[in-house]
């Protein structure tokens, strides 16, 4: 725990920095009103808001806690479970913004924040956060509330306020423990617990589940930036270089992750990459599944005994892991922008944030060693442990890019990548020509 414990001081002090160094906060052109018309009592507020759930179970948490919150509101609240794991959901979000149809609140990725903003797609909630009492930015992991008050007109941070951050989360790799069984492969939590989990602990795990033969496949991931991601992050590599304003993923070391996972493809140890791992796993198909903190309720329905380990380290030392994190924003053009404030101030509180973390879908994205504590009380026969090992484990912050779009670049390297798990491009092609190609999404 001594490392969970420098990680909780380093994020506490880096909260109260980013809240003591931000400048005054700009007020909007137009001032929010101060009270609804006559016309319009609060109850009579109708608000959409809308998530991206991994599965139905995900969506099932986030539907239970809509009535609670919106008895405690005064409003209508409909709840839309939207979208799938790939950017498919944000695409429609936008589409949807355009058209005037979108919800007044709703959750997306941290990666997506700047490409929101800058689009104008967004509210400044911070002249309704200043009014709130109790609200503090400090109250949350200071990555994401960087990029989620950070002003483009000006390149400081703490001006504005894009959203709140819903949780965050990091990868393990979910374990069918009666599969491994089966297959007489090592324990991976027992390799953890021994500084022994690594790429090549790992491969022999999948290679034991796999000679079970038929359909079993030894591991399985899904197809977006986040998995095949992790292994570049864990050979030292990565998305982009320091600064955030050029590609990296034509490095020796981003290569290196890229060519391990390759391999695991070749060898057939992997479930075909494209397809939708999470069915074969919980249908008792696949030996380890990677996926976050958010798989955990539709996992819970399984049959088979089952468990989580954090992911093996690569070459750096590191798991390669990430900071996931999503936030809860507001339409600019909604008719409600006070209410919408507080239904994202609420969903964020202590008390609703606990009661969705306690169906095992996130962790908390309030910091404190409180937080950590109860969370290590949910389903407390599993290991999650490993959840905070990986936050403890120098983690990538998922983010934004504010010098460029994030979108354009995950199109092309998502492409280029999918092309060279399925064997369509070589590694070598790869790195040669995606850089090319992808740092076109960079402003020059």
């Amino acid at each position: 725990m001594n490392k969970l414990h420098h990680l909780l001081q380093v994020a506490a002090v880096a909260s109260v920095a980013l809240a003591a160094c931000a400048a005054p906060a700009p007020r909007p052109a137009a001032e929010p009103t101060a009270a609804q018309p006559a016309q319009e009592a609060a109850s009579e507020i109708t608000l959409r808001w809308r998530t991206r759930p991994d599965n139905k179970e995900e969506a099932d948490v986030y539907a239970s806690i809509s009535d609670e919150v919106s008895s405690k509101l005064g409003v209508k609240l409909v709840y839309e479970p939207g979208g799938s794991e790939t950017a498919s959901y944000q695409d429609v979000l936008r589409t949807e913004l355009a058209a005037g149809t979108a919800p007044d609140v709703f959750w997306i990725p941290g990666t997506d924040i700047a490409d929101f903003v800058q689009r104008g797609l967004l509210l400044d909630m911070r002249p309704y956060a200043a009014r709130t009492e109790g609200y503090s930015d400090a109250n949350y992991y200071p990555e994401p509330m960087f990029h989620l008050t950070y002003n483009p007109a000006t390149g400081k941070a703490g001006e504005t306020l894009w959203g709140l951050p819903r949780d965050v989360s990091t990868f393990v790799l979910y374990l069918n423990i009666d599969l491994l069984n089966e297959a007489g492969a090592p324990d991976p939590r027992e390799l953890a617990r021994q500084g022994q989990w690594d790429w090549e602990a790992f491969k022999q795990v999948a290679e034991k589940v796999n000679a079970l033969g038929g359909d079993i496949k030894g591991y399985g991931m899904n197809a977006w930036w986040g998995p095949f991601g992790a292994f570049m992050n864990a050979a030292g590599g990565g998305f982009f270089n320091a600064e955030r304003n050029a590609c990296a993923l034509n490095t020796q070391e981003s290569l290196q992750g890229l060519t391990f996972l390759r391999q695991m493809y070749d060898t057939g140890l992997a479930v075909p990459y494209g397809e939708d791992s999470e069915p074969p796993f919980r249908a008792g198909k696949v030996g380890m599944f990677q996926n976050g903190r958010w798989a955990t309720p539709g996992i819970s329905t399984v049959a088979f005994n089952w468990d989580v380990v954090e992911l093996p380290k690569g070459p750096s030392g590191h798991m390669g892991n990430w900071l996931f994190w999503g936030a809860y924003v507001v339409n600019k053009n909604t008719k409600h922008p006070e209410e919408a404030w507080k239904l994202v101030n609420t969903l964020t509180q202590p008390d609703v944030q606990a009661k969705v973390a306690a169906r095992g879908t996130n962790i908390p994205s309030r910091v404190g060693e409180a937080v950590f504590a109860e969370f290590l009380k949910i389903l407390p026969e599993k290991n999650n442990q490993a959840f905070l090992n990986g936050l403890a484990d120098k983690p990538t912050a998922e983010g934004p890019l504010w010098t460029g779009s994030w979108p354009d670049f995950d199109r092309v390297m998502g492409a280029r990548v999918s092309d060279v798990l399925t064997g369509k491009l070589s590694i070598e092609e790869f790195g040669k020509t995606v850089c090319d190609e992808a740092g076109k999404a960079f402003n020059q």
